[in-house]
């Protein structure tokens, strides 16, 4: 009776390490495969963007485009920040600098404003 006690004290504490290790993994953000900035009154259309390549293929640091955020895992989207009137020259800044210097490199990234702004 006594090994039985144990035997399913132990399979109850198995099923809730479980359950608490899943509800953690799925809590945590996933990092979006594309990435839309929109502007609030835009004059050109908003730019979609592959999250995936700059991170995975360009390697570009998180702390790059999230510079305020602590933890990379738990990024916020830009708009978070940058809104209004600045956000069109923070994302020209930041983003036709690095296109720039990627393609100076030989790297093809896009400069052209239609590269980006797709109709």
């Amino acid at each position: 009776m006594k090994a039985r006690k144990y035997l399913m004290t132990g399979v109850l504490v198995f099923v809730c390490t479980f359950i608490l290790a899943a509800g953690i993994a799925s809590a945590q953000k996933k990092m979006p495969d594309t990435v839309t900035l929109k502007l609030e009154k835009p004059s050109m259309s908003p730019v979609t963007f592959s999250h995936i390549t700059h991170v995975q293929k360009a390697k570009i640091n998180c702390a790059v485009c999230h510079h305020k955020d602590s933890d990379p895992k738990e990024a916020q989207a830009c708009r978070m920040c940058h809104q209004g009137a600045g956000a069109k020259e923070v994302f020209h800044k930041n983003c036709q600098t690095c296109h720039k210097e990627s393609t100076a490199k030989g790297v093809k990234a896009p400069t052209q404003c239609t590269e980006c702004h797709k109709k």
